[in-house]
């Protein structure tokens, strides 16, 4: 009898473990991106279910690219992908691929986290290293499906900042992350309860300033985004979730 009640709690934990879990196999989500008042391009996350070297990943996969007249005076195609342990959402690859007006980047990642040790290699210079990286250290792609499954929305407090060790290139990272709030979003799915974040950003070159970054996440389950927004240091830009299947809990929509 104890062994059957042993086995009957060890079943509710890994019951109530994976219903913690934000997202999973087969989720995708679409977004149109608009710069300031034309819309310029779309970008996807999509998420499948894979092995990698012998361990059960999810293969996170963005892609973004200009579309119309955007992609005549300004191409881009933004290729980033994450493979993250199914268990310990830890990235084992990180993958980036980009060519954004002729500016390209070809970089794969791999991290090993028994060692703390990244191997970077850049396919475009034809060049290998090894960095070594803070413990359960983030990529950009694998950071936010990570928050989605382990950030406590439930009694975070307005003024909350959430620190993160990422990994980006060839260096690390201390990300940052501050809670601003609950706002109910007018989407054109209907009006939907948000938590709102700002994600601290490097001023400079592309942003206005460190706080130039807003993002608006479904106040429930699944904590997919439905908004960002961003200024720039020329114009600003706006994503919005327009499609969206395979989540993995219900998409609560609280008027049309």
């Amino acid at each position: 009898m104890k062994k059957l009640i042993t086995i009957f709690l060890l079943f509710n934990v890994v019951l109530l473990s994976a219903q913690k879990k934000a997202y999973g196999d087969g989720e995708w989500l679409k977004f149109r991106i608009h710069y300031g008042l034309i819309t310029a391009g779309t970008a996807t996350l999509e998420v499948a279910q894979k092995d990698l070297n012998g361990k059960q990943v999810y293969h996170v996969k963005g892609f973004g690219k200009t579309t119309g007249m955007t992609s005549w005076f300004f191409p881009v195609e933004d290729d980033y992908q994450s493979y993250v342990d199914v268990e310990k959402d830890i990235p084992y690859r990180f993958i980036r691929k980009i060519d954004e007006g002729g500016h390209t980047k070809d970089i794969q990642i791999e991290f090993d986290h028994s060692n703390l040790e990244a191997t970077i290699n850049d396919k475009k210079h034809n060049t290998t290293r090894v960095v070594s990286f803070p413990k359960d250290a983030q990529d950009m792609v694998s950071a936010f499906y990570y928050l989605r499954n382990h950030l406590d929305t439930k009694n975070i407090k307005e003024g909350d900042e959430i620190e993160l060790n990422m990994f980006f290139d060839r260096e690390n990272y201390k990300f940052k992350l501050k809670f601003l709030g609950r706002e109910i979003l007018d989407t054109e799915f209907g009006k939907i309860a948000c938590i709102v974040f700002r994600p601290y950003v490097q001023s400079g070159r592309v942003f206005k300033e460190e706080e130039s970054l807003t993002l608006w996440v479904t106040d429930d389950d699944n904590k997919i985004p439905l908004l960002i927004q961003a200024n720039l240091t020329v114009g600003s830009l706006k994503a919005s979730l327009i499609e969206f299947k395979g989540l993995k809990h219900s998409f609560k929509i609280i008027a049309n």
